[in-house]
């Protein structure tokens, strides 16, 4: 792994009691980074030895602040994993002597008065790079420069910020491929240390987490998975043993599980890229032939794949609500109507489309794989505009992150960057063969179809209803002609093109 620069420390200390909250300290707002190791911005804060320097003084008062305007786009599934990760972060911090302190409200009016009342001199936080947040940011900052507060920000979420990788005429890339080159190429900075016990502030009014009832949110449906940085350890850790030595074979099977299933640690910062990096190196190093070696590279794409939508999305705010991709006339897409319902209940008639709805209620997540089948099946059997798919994950998926999920529907609607062409459409039966050829995963989430052979599953299209009706009574019939919607969708896009749909 590349070294960093190391820059003069602010000064050792060695004293183990908690330190006083007093004047001249800096502060770190947490966001997306609810962590207390590898996190660059609160390292910098703390004083951490190796860590750029910031504004003000050690030790770092940690905060986080409960953003109603954050929280409006938020759900039952997203709230309950951020409080999760904050009682985990807040355990982290007083493990070590200190605090987060937690606070709700606008952050434009919360930072000034948080800095005034504890005599922040700096205030630190890790970028991000949707235009939301940007704006947000930017107000925050000058909020604190009419307070006399000064303001760090630093770069942590990705291994390459945007507009560090970009064409050879300085253009930001549009496609993964020549993206994916240099990243992989690319030195990756070692993982920050945590601060020690004597470099964060211990508050006197820390102030309580909330329950979801206290923000306004029912309990979610979906059995959330645990949050926090030991939480995600492990995960990366169990993933690394095994797994992702056969990543590159078993991945798109969603019956085998043999994902990493860090999405969400990720988006909510529970865990750092660079430590992320180094163990995946260190696994990678450890690969016992070049098949293994080569599925951890497959992997690492992965992990790729996630810079280059926030590289894009830095650079197309506007791409959250439009098309990246520009046609002649607008895309005719269908009247949202019944089939939409029936395709967020996942009662489509088409088992792995069904299978991956169901799923999503279930454990609000879903396999990548059946992912892109879920949102080719809206888009190109369906008709319907990606932004009702785009809607409905973000209510439901406790790792719904801005740039990866529209990149994703993106690509699966042939509106975005790099984007699956228009004419490539997935037919959802033999995907669920071709990925599911047992038909263990779809029998997982469609109890229904427990007691039906995976043949008559794969085939359930062209079954009689006679048939369907005896083999699985409460299953319905598929609800749309795959091949028919095929052409109808072809024929969309040809005239989105311009083109004449009758003209082959």
């Amino acid at each position: 792994m590349a070294g960093r620069n190391r820059p003069r420390p602010w000064g050792t200390r060695t004293c183990m009691r908690r330190p006083r909250v007093r004047s001249g300290m800096r502060l770190h707002w947490h966001r997306a980074d609810l962590r207390l190791t590898d996190n660059r911005g609160l390292a910098a804060a703390a004083g951490v030895e190796g860590a750029d320097p910031a504004p003000g003084e050690a030790p770092a008062l940690g905060l986080f602040v409960l953003d109603d305007a954050v929280l409006d786009h938020a759900s039952p599934p997203r709230v309950a994993f951020l409080l999760d990760a904050l009682e985990s972060l807040r355990a982290a911090y007083r493990d070590r002597g200190g605090d987060l302190l937690l606070r709700r409200g606008d952050p434009t009016a919360v930072l000034p008065a948080v800095a005034d009342a504890f005599d922040v001199t700096g205030v630190v936080w890790n970028r991000g790079y949707s235009g939301l947040t940007r704006e947000r940011d930017e107000a925050v900052r000058a909020a604190l420069d009419d307070a006399g507060v000064r303001v760090a920000a630093y770069h942590d979420a990705l291994h390459h910020e945007p507009g560090s990788i970009t064409t050879n005429a300085g253009e930001p890339y549009s496609v993964y491929t020549y993206f994916w080159k240099k990243w992989r190429d690319r030195d990756k900075a070692d993982p920050y240390p945590a601060p020690e016990a004597n470099q964060l502030a211990a508050p006197d009014d820390p102030g309580d987490i909330p329950g979801l009832a206290d923000l306004g949110f029912d309990a979610p449906e979906a059995a959330v998975p645990d949050a926090g940085y030991e939480a995600a350890r492990e995960r990366l850790d169990e993933f690394l043993t095994s797994d992702v030595y056969e990543y590159d074979d078993r991945r798109d099977y969603p019956a085998d599980r043999c994902t990493s299933r860090l999405s969400a640690h990720l988006h909510y910062g529970t865990i750092g890229v660079r430590e992320v990096s180094d163990a995946v190196a260190t696994a990678r190093a450890g690969a016992p032939d070049e098949d293994a070696r080569e599925s951890v590279d497959e992997f690492r794409s992965q992990l790729a794949w996630r810079e280059f939508y926030h590289h894009v999305l830095n650079f197309n705010p506007e791409v959250v609500t439009e098309n990246y991709k520009s046609y002649e006339e607008p895309i005719d897409w269908n009247e949202p109507r019944g089939e939409l319902d029936a395709w967020k209940r996942g009662e489509t008639g088409y088992p792995i489309v069904d299978a991956g709805m169901r799923q999503l209620r279930a454990e609000a997540y879903m396999h990548n794989r059946v992912r892109m089948i879920v949102a080719s099946f809206l888009t190109k059997d369906l008709l319907l505009d990606w932004r009702h798919g785009y809607a409905h994950f973000r209510e439901w998926l406790v790792d719904h992150d801005t740039a990866n999920d529209n990149g994703g529907w993106q690509w699966a609607a042939s509106t975005g960057t790099d984007a699956q062409p228009y004419f490539r459409i997935f037919n959802p039966m033999t995907q669920g063969e071709r990925y599911d050829p047992a038909a263990e995963y779809i029998k997982q989430y469609v109890p229904e179809l427990e007691g039906v052979n995976a043949d008559d599953i794969h085939s359930w299209h062209e079954l009689s209803d006679a048939e369907r009706e005896r083999l699985a009574p409460d299953y319905p019939a598929p609800i749309v002609d795959h091949a028919e919607r095929r052409e109808q969708a072809l024929a969309m896009f040809k005239r989105a093109r311009g083109e004449d749909p009758d003209e082959d």
